[in-house]
């Protein structure tokens, strides 16, 4: 799985504050399109480490958990722990300080159970990445 798509945008607001939407997971299906659910299924030390979602966007229906890695500063990571119709999925959010707002880069790369060629897998790919940044920047925004 080494090809991935990336996208950016410009939040008007500081990276703790986009970092705290990002991280209020069971606030996704608000500003998620498709996102049915999202519950923390695993903490440690308040620290979340695994998410259940379920989504529910045609045609894309699944319910998979991701796991999260929150080592670097300004940047969130996650993997694919299980789920119905992907077989692999890493992501990215890097966010960096630019002038009083925040740049997020949104790096994703998925696999899924049925056979698809790679051109249709990046195109989904950046449907996904396009509509979380966009759903971001309003959400952040609005607060």
């Amino acid at each position: 799985m080494a090809e991935q798509t990336t996208s950016s945008i410009l939040i008007d607001a500081d990276p703790d504050e986009v970092m705290a939407v990002i991280a209020d997971f069971a606030a996704y299906p608000t500003w998620v399109k498709g996102m049915t659910e999202a519950r923390v299924v695993k903490e440690a030390g308040g620290v979340v480490e695994q998410v259940h979602f379920e989504l529910d966007n045609p045609p894309i229906k699944d319910s998979y958990t991701l796991a999260y890695d929150w080592n670097t500063p300004g940047e969130l990571s996650w993997h694919l722990v299980e789920g119905k119709m992907l077989k692999a999925m890493q992501g990215t959010y890097a966010l960096r300080q630019v002038g009083s707002g925040t740049e997020v880069t949104y790096r994703l790369a998925v696999d899924v159970a049925i056979p698809m060629i790679g051109m249709l897998k990046r195109k989904a790919e950046k449907v996904i990445i396009d509509t979380a940044l966009k759903g971001l920047k309003k959400r952040v925004e609005a607060r």
